[in-house]
């Protein structure tokens, strides 16, 4: 059984700000750092456990991951049945534990 990508709505609205914000000055870096996450989330499908544990969760269990990419995090946790999207920031943010 595959599985399906569920996006929080915080993460999801955070990523087409920051889009929306970059295709102002570059339209092609928009589509870089779109696809760059978005690949990365593809191969999240294909292999949950293949990007490390998230550093910035207490108590994880092991399935919290999170990965870089293009200047931004991105935070998911896999279950049998969906990866959901947790959180996205930019790595020049101050870091959120949660």
């Amino acid at each position: 059984m595959a599985l399906k990508l569920v996006w929080n709505k915080r993460p999801s609205s955070y990523l087409k700000k920051e889009l929306k914000r970059i295709s102002r000055e570059s339209f092609q870096g928009a589509e870089s750092v779109e696809t760059g996450i978005l690949s990365n989330l593809d191969k999240a499908l294909d292999e949950p456990e293949r990007y490390p544990s998230d550093k910035y969760k207490k108590n994880n269990d092991g399935t919290y991951r999170a990965f870089e990419t293009y200047s931004y995090r991105v935070a998911y946790r896999f279950s049998k049945s969906e990866i959901k999207i947790l959180r996205i920031r930019h790595i020049k943010q101050e870091p959120k534990n949660y």
